[in-house]
């Protein structure tokens, strides 16, 4: 059993909250809390791919902002 204290504006909100959901105020929490600690054990999209950004680089660093004009090269190159 745990025991908390919360400021007033929150625990207003919880129960609002709880009472739109039709679930009791401990219910709730408890759920929040699962919820926030199963999102602690997953990884963020940068932490799975840190290892490959960036390793497949061209070394060409203007391809983004110089891409029509890059773009016409290769067409003009074709003909």
């Amino acid at each position: 059993m745990i025991t908390l204290r919360l400021d007033p504006k929150l625990e207003q909100t919880i129960n609002k909250i709880a009472h739109q959901m039709e679930i009791s105020k401990s219910e709730l929490i408890r759920t929040s809390i699962i919820e926030f600690i199963a999102k602690l054990d997953k990884p963020s999209p940068w932490k799975l791919g840190n290892e490959v950004f960036g390793k497949y680089a061209s070394g060409v660093d203007n391809l983004s902002s110089d891409r029509k004009s890059l773009v016409k090269e290769k067409i003009k190159a074709k003909r």
